[in-house]
């Protein structure tokens, strides 16, 4: 799949170490609390049905949540780690950041939560790598199908989006055959969304044929990445 590329800002707010005053044993929480914030770096817009994940530096287990209807969540994590950040998009990730939770000694906890405020600019289109056909046809190979089956998470985590697929080919053959062919395998594409759930109002299908080439056509390569299925966020 093609890279992912954002535009990401992160800010931390770490709280103050507290000691318990007592000699006393205490059972005080050894994690921290991590409120999360995410907006759209633009527009300021809160963002909802995100995924944001933290991975321990020590370990590698990953801690994972999801920002609600107004763009926030909050998570628990082990104190003494360090944490990469990522952001989930469809079927790809990339770190932008690390978390320092500093260990905390004796008596000590956290009294107030960490506080990480996110804001980006995803994507407004990508490429469904492997959704392949069979050759001159409109039929999906057996390969396809996981691809789409990510797709259709995805659509239903982001119950909010609408999106176009888009056909794109190569420049062998004639124009208007391209066209058509691109305009069929971008319709069955969204045949099979709805038939998985996806309300057909939230899908729309466009056929580009060879009129928006991504690599130049003059190698098999090159051919290749032309011929595409593309996702639009709309």
């Amino acid at each position: 799949m093609k890279k992912l590329y954002f535009f990401i800002s992160l800010i931390f707010l770490m709280p103050s170490l507290i000691t318990a005053q007592t000699s006393q044993p205490l059972n005080l929480p050894k994690d921290a609390v991590v409120d999360v914030s995410i907006a759209d770096a633009k527009s300021g817009e809160m963002l909802n049905h995100e995924i944001i994940i933290f991975r321990s530096k020590l370990n590698s287990r990953e801690y994972q949540g999801l920002s609600d209807s107004v763009g926030k969540f909050s998570i628990h994590l082990p104190a003494g780690d360090k944490y990469e950040i990522f952001i989930l998009g469809f079927n790809d990730s990339t770190s932008y950041n690390v978390l320092d939770i500093p260990a905390l000694k004796g008596n000590q906890f956290y009294k107030n939560p960490f506080k990480v405020e996110i804001q980006f600019e995803a994507p407004k289109s990508f490429v469904l790598d492997n959704c392949t056909f069979e050759s001159g046809k409109a039929n999906l190979k057996p390969e396809a199908f996981a691809v789409l089956n990510e797709l259709v998470e995805y659509l239903n985590r982001k119950d909010d989006e609408k999106i176009e697929i888009g056909g794109h080919t190569d420049n062998v053959g004639k124009a208007e055959a391209n066209m058509i062919l691109s305009t069929n395998r971008a319709n069955t594409v969204r045949e099979y969304l709805i038939t998985k759930g996806i309300a057909p109002e939230r899908v729309s299908s466009k056929g580009y044929g060879l009129t928006e080439p991504v690599a130049e056509n003059d190698s098999a390569e090159g051919r290749q990445m032309n011929r595409r299925t593309e996702v639009k966020i709309l």
